[in-house]
This record gives structure tokens, C-alpha cells and sequence, in this order.
């Protein structure tokens, strides 16, 4: 019997053959990282546009403009990473299933999803990560050298604000995985980028700003515990901006549920993913 492919031989394939792939047309590598960069920083100045007329987004959220720009920040390191690894990946898993081509993604002798997750890698997503260090390390230069309540930046906090990014990433990626299953049973789900952008949408902001009415605590709610998407940029950026600032009990509380999150997210999409693929027929049948 031959032993099984060892993953990180295939991933490290994977990332080699993209890579040869994108800059065999250096052109158009560089057309995606500047087009991408591009709508990045128009964004970052539209929110110093905002910080010329106010300090704070809210009063005592403390969130004022380096906190902010420190969320901003890892809110482009979650969402390069999953546009890195796993979008290119996902989109195209519809196009397998209608085409019969998941047939030959069935047969190979590595987990199937695994292999429908990593197999293309879109290196120009590299820019917009370099991009949010850099936005991160001028951010975290003025918390730790303004005049006022300076933060005191530690190993701990660092490697605990890995940890939790990849949390976030994790969940995330667990979403995209359900969103895909479902094009197992719905044929073609030719609509699944735009239901990411309005479902992620949630997650670029502060949880304070849904603090208020009744509405906005019933999406803070419906988007921390049914989908938990607001706390996968909240709390890996309130470890390095405040690190919580708030409470004894929420300085533990959101990091705690947010471990549980990923596990439960990454079991369920499993779940799902799995079951997707016992009602899937192939091009033959």
C-alpha cells in the first residue's frame, strides 16, 4: 500500500506552482497588486477625511484614530490572507462541480478538501499584507509613543494577536466553505462573492458602533453568536490597539468565545462539506 502524500510537500507545491504561474505574466501580477493597493489606500483616506473632523469613533468607545488604524490594519491582514489562500480556490468550486471536475479531485489520494481549499494561491494579495504591517507598525509607533496613556507593546500580546488573526481567518474560511458545499446542492451558486462581501462588510468596524436601538444590538448579536463574524477582526485588533480597555471580564470573555467559535466553525463546515459531497452525483451518473 503507498503511503499518503505528506501536506506539506503538496502545499509547498502549491505555492511554488502559483507563484510560477502568476509571474509568468509579470504584467498582469503587477496591474493586481497596484489595482489592489490602489482601492486600499483610497480607503485608509477616506477614513483620515473622517479623523480631520472627529477624534473618536463614538464617545468612550476608545477607539480614536491609531486604535482605528491598528483595526484597519489587521482587518487587511484577515482579508489578504483569505483572498490569498482560499478565494481563488472557492469560486471556482462551482465550476468543478458543474463541469464534473471534482470527479478527479475525488479520485486523488488527498483529502478533498484540502485540495479544493489550497490548490491555487493568488500571490498578489501579498501587497495588500505588506501593506497592513505597514499600516500596523505606524499605528502601534503612535500608541506607544503618544504623550497620553501610552501602550506598553509585549512578546505576549504579539504572539496572542497571531493566534487570534488566524482565529479569524479560520472562521472566515470556514463560512466560505459552507457557502460552497451549498453549490453541491443548488447547482451553481454563481452569487457566492457577493454574499461574502455583504456578510464580511460586518466584520470592518468597531462592535461598539451597533451598540445603539434595538437594531444594531440585534445584528451585534446575530453576527457574534449565530455567525461570528464581528469578533474576527474585533479581537485580535483590541489585543494590539487597547488591549480592551473596558473590563476585567470582557478582556477575557470575547477571547475565550472566540476559541470556541473557530473550533465549533471549522467542525461544522467539515460537517457540512462532507455531507455536501455524499449528495453529489458525478458527471457520469
Amino acid at each position: 500500500m503507498e503511503d499518503r502524500p505528506s501536506y506539506a510537500a503538496v502545499f509547498y507545491m502549491f505555492l511554488r506552482n502559483s507563484l510560477v504561474r502568476d509571474l509568468s505574466f509579470r504584467s498582469n501580477f503587477w496591474i493586481e497588486c497596484v489595482s489592489s493597493l490602489s482601492w486600499v489606500i483610497m480607503n485608509l483616506g477616506f477614513y483620515l477625511l473622517i479623523f480631520s473632523y472627529t477624534t473618536s469613533i463614538g464617545p468612550n468607545t476608545g477607539w480614536g484614530k491609531w486604535e482605528f488604524f491598528v483595526f484597519l490594519a489587521t482587518t487587511l491582514l484577515v482579508n489578504s490572507l483569505v483572498q490569498m489562500f482560499f478565494m481563488p480556490n472557492i469560486q471556482e468550486f462551482s465550476e468543478l462541480i458543474r463541469t464534473g471536475k471534482l470527479d478527479f479531485a475525488l479520485l486523488k489520494p488527498i483529502d478533498t478538501q484540502f485540495l479544493v481549499s489550497f490548490e491555487k494561491v493568488n500571490w498578489p494579495s501579498t501587497a495588500n499584507f505588506l501593506f497592513g504591517l505597514l499600516l500596523m507598525g505606524i499605528s502601534l509607533f503612535q500608541l506607544t509613543h503618544r504623550p497620553e496613556r501610552p501602550i506598553e507593546l509585549t512578546a505576549t500580546m504579539v504572539v496572542t494577536f497571531v493566534i487570534f488573526l488566524l482565529c479569524g481567518v479560520a472562521i472566515l474560511y470556514s463560512l466560505m466553505i459552507v457557502l460552497a458545499a451549498s453549490s453541491i446542492w443548488l447547482g451553481r451558486n454563481t452569487s457566492l462573492y457577493d454574499f461574502w462581501f455583504y456578510i464580511t462588510s460586518f466584520s470592518r468596524y468597531p462592535m461598539e458602533i451597533y451598540n445603539a436601538g434595538t437594531l444594531g444590538m440585534s445584528l451585534q448579536l446575530i453576527f457574534t453568536f449565530a455567525i461570528p463574524i464581528l469578533i474576527v477582526v474585533n479581537v485580535p485588533a483590541r489585543i494590539m490597539a487597547q488591549p480592551f480597555g473596558v473590563s476585567e471580564t470582557q478582556m477575557w470573555a470575547l477571547p475565550i468565545y472566540m476559541l470556541v467559535a473557530t473550533g465549533m466553525s471549522l467542525w461544522f463546515s467539515r460537517w457540512v462539506f462532507k455531507m455536501s459531497l455524499r449528495s453529489y452525483r458525478s458527471a457520469s451518473s
